[in-house]
């Protein structure tokens, strides 16, 4: 690259190289309080924790002013600035930060989410479910790859409706692996994933979006 560069352009073109700045997008305020709610506005929208790296990358500020903006954050949200304690916390989970209900509220959010929800599953929510019920433990992103769309909303929609959760988050990539509930069982009737019938028949070719190892 230095080879490209003649006089004394070169320091210039290289000096925020090192810098979340330095990327195509728009430069932005670097006033603490900015960063904060840039990242207030990105974190309200993820599903996956996030590195510093890609919420810096994300919000254009160098990676420790957002992590000071997160210890910000967090110390707001717990109430240690002096304001009440967020029905909400920022945590760090499998490498990433993400927004969640706090512990204590669980219960809460599940049956107002539980009145909300409609009585019958989409056709989406249907064979979403499926999948995950033959492939569990199993990550959005691989569920989206066998089903060909987005699924982040039909996730969201399965979790609040209590027939799958969250197992663990891949420690490489912080990826949350999703499984079957024992609700899903209730509502089918039986007393184990043993029990599912098997799907090979089903498929044209026997095998077409899954495994051959885990096809039942």
């Amino acid at each position: 690259m230095t080879d490209d560069l003649t006089g004394a352009a070169a320091p210039d073109a290289l000096a925020g190289a090192d810098s979340a700045e330095s990327f195509d997008s728009p430069a932005r305020s670097q006033e603490p309080a900015d960063v904060a709610r840039r990242l207030e506005a990105i974190l309200l929208i993820v599903d996956e924790p996030q590195s510093l790296v890609a919420l810096a990358a994300a919000v254009a500020a160098p990676v420790p002013a957002v992590r000071q903006a997160i210890e910000g954050l967090v110390a707001d949200y717990d109430g240690e600035a002096g304001g009440p304690r967020r029905g909400f916390e920022l945590r760090e989970v499998g490498g990433g930060w993400r927004l969640y209900v706090r512990e204590e509220l669980d219960d809460l959010v599940s049956e107002f989410v539980s009145g909300q929800a409609p009585s019958r599953l989409s056709q989406a929510a249907l064979e979403t479910l499926a999948v995950i019920a033959y492939k569990q433990p199993v990550t959005r992103s691989q569920v989206a790859a066998i089903r060909a769309v987005n699924v982040d909303s039909v996730v969201r929609t399965l979790v609040a409706r209590g027939l799958i959760t969250e197992l663990f988050h891949d420690p490489e990539t912080g990826a949350i692996n999703y499984g079957t509930t024992d609700a899903l069982l209730v509502n089918l009737g039986i007393n184990s994933l043993d029990e599912l019938p098997h799907i090979s028949p089903l498929l044209d070719d026997g095998a077409e979006g899954f495994d051959s190892e885990v096809v039942r």
